[in-house]
């Protein structure tokens, strides 16, 4: 535990048990910040924030009633936002012909209309300066086969990102997104990750040659929402090993090492 964020208040939006946003939660906690968790499940958040000592609040990323409740309950809480965390997000596996509207259109709320929204009211909530983060992924910047929807969503916001930086810096407002590699015990990849034949793939194409833990990306964005950052906005921070100087894995060769395994 540290003290470099006592005084902070904080949401941490997209949390259930064992995500990012659990670890991000805890660690801000730790380090002395007063944090509001919020997701949809009312039962999983209640659990996460008895075991990390927060408040919590359902709220689904898709609803600006939600939104603006949410944002409502923090000022009545602490009195101010200072940090505001985006950690939601929706995994879509399937080829770019096939993508349905319907999913498409799921994608689009999930990662870039409802992180825009929550953002704006992030922004004209920050009185005083404040922090805005948005976990983004490396799939945004290094191709990944079959994941275009997912992959374009993550890419917008983080552009978006680029957008609030520049223009809310002159209030103090700074704005980063973090870029995680694979990560193995979070629930969207720890049953690949942690597959023998699938994590040797990825460990070949990290320099660092070990992959993500979510304590990594917590370790960011308590950096982030820290005032040692006071001078960092609009970026992109890739918390991946060095994967990024490399590919991912392609499909045929992820299926390929399943059915060998499985020969």
């Amino acid at each position: 535990m540290t003290n470099q964020l006592s005084s902070k208040t904080a949401i941490v939006l997209g949390v259930t048990p064992g995500n990012m946003g659990h670890a991000i939660a805890r660690r801000f906690v730790d380090d002395g910040a007063s944090v509001l968790i919020a997701g949809r499940r009312e039962d999983p958040l209640a659990s996460v924030a008895a075991e990390i000592g927060a408040k919590w609040q359902r709220c689904d990323i898709t609803s600006e009633q939600d939104l603006d409740a949410l944002v409502a309950t923090a000022r009545d809480l602490f009195g101010r936002i200072d940090v505001g965390v985006n950690a939601t997000g929706w995994g879509l596996l399937a080829p770019f012909e096939e993508t349905s509207k319907d999913d498409l259109d799921r994608m689009a709320a999930t990662q870039f209309v409802g992180p825009f929204q929550f953002f704006q009211r992030l922004v004209q909530n920050m009185t005083d300066g404040g922090s805005i983060i948005q976990i983004s992924s490396v799939t945004a910047s290094i191709m990944f086969e079959n994941h275009a929807a997912y992959m374009g969503t993550k890419a917008g916001i983080d552009h978006v990102i680029r957008c609030i930086a520049n223009e809310y810096g002159h209030r103090g407002i700074r704005a980063n997104s973090i870029a995680p590699g694979g990560v193995a015990d979070a629930p969207m990849s720890a049953g690949g990750l942690n597959y023998p034949p699938i994590q040797s793939l990825y460990l070949r194409e990290i320099p660092l040659g070990r992959v993500g833990v979510s304590e990594d990306v917590a370790s960011a964005a308590a950096w982030l929402a820290g005032d040692e950052s006071s001078f960092v906005t609009g970026q992109v921070l890739h918390v991946s090993g060095g994967q990024t100087l490399r590919r991912n894995p392609s499909i045929a060769d992820l299926i390929g090492a399943t059915a060998a395994e499985q020969a």
